[in-house]
């Protein structure tokens, strides 16, 4: 129930602390009633990523029942427990970072990419990676960090290798890291737009298959129209992209003084 403020009645919990029963229910009742994260956040005075990260973990918009989310947090918190070494307390954040608030937040960024498509456990090992200084690990450091197994890992660098999210380089100890830094992601725009050109091309073949001018062909010919455009501006972005946000002001400056290919 609202009260005349807007915000839910009985909210019992200070905005920093954990989600109870009561916030549960009051989530499930915005879901119901067709409230955008954002706005069931507003209502409880929570951030828009606790509610996101709940929801999202717990069956999403369509499966969430505040009852069995409840229960499932418990539990989790009860394994966290039993496997947290005794008379041991976490290691140190370096930068004096908020160990807890860490943890969240990887959570809340794991969510936002398995919403994104990413399978869980891909999306485990990439926020890892974003959120390490270093931008890169090995494979014993992931399966430390995540406490996972080494197969989980090698499947998981091997699919994100594959979508060029990660690259693979030899550190001075020949040891093999996985990184991720600013060529990674423009070699995956560039590997996104090659992907499109290849589906523009697929579709422009079924309009001969299907015979120029019938409906079926004008539908893949806009298809094909489409796609290109988007791939084209993916790429354009691009390289527009890593040429301003990326090149040091030593180099621009330095390029700006030399012609280029199309300055004559």
């Amino acid at each position: 129930m609202l009260a005349p403020s807007g915000k839910y009645e009985g909210k019992c919990a200070m905005p920093g602390g954990r989600l109870t029963q009561q916030e549960r229910q009051q989530i499930a009742l915005g879901l119901a009633d067709g409230l955008a994260y954002a706005e069931i956040a507003r209502r409880l005075d929570r951030p828009t990523s606790t509610i996101t990260r709940e929801v999202m973990r717990n069956g999403g918009p369509t499966a969430y029942r505040a009852d069995l989310a409840h229960r499932a947090t418990e539990r989790r918190a009860h394994r966290r427990r039993q496997s947290a070494p005794r008379g041991r307390q976490a290691p140190p954040q370096p930068h004096g970072r908020d160990a807890d608030a860490v943890r969240e937040y990887e959570e809340m960024f794991t969510t936002l990419l398995m919403q994104q498509g990413l399978p869980k456990m891909m999306s485990r090992v990439l926020t890892c990676l974003y959120t390490t200084d270093a931008g890169s690990c090995t494979a014993s450091e992931l399966v430390q960090r995540l406490q996972v197994s080494p197969a989980s890992i090698s499947k998981a660098i091997t699919f994100l290798e594959a979508q060029g999210l990660i690259r693979r380089e030899r550190d001075e100890r020949r040891r093999e890291r996985y990184v991720v830094d600013n060529d990674v992601w423009y070699q995956g725009m560039i590997a996104a737009a090659r992907s499109n050109a290849q589906l523009a091309e697929a579709a422009r073949q079924g309009v001969s298959v299907l015979g120029s001018g019938t409906p079926a062909a004008a539908r893949l010919e806009n298809i094909a129209r489409f796609v290109d455009f988007v791939g084209e501006s993916i790429a354009r972005a691009a390289e527009q992209a890593r040429d301003i946000l990326y090149t040091s002001p030593e180099g621009a400056a330095e390029g700006a003084d030399a012609p280029g290919p199309d300055r004559g």
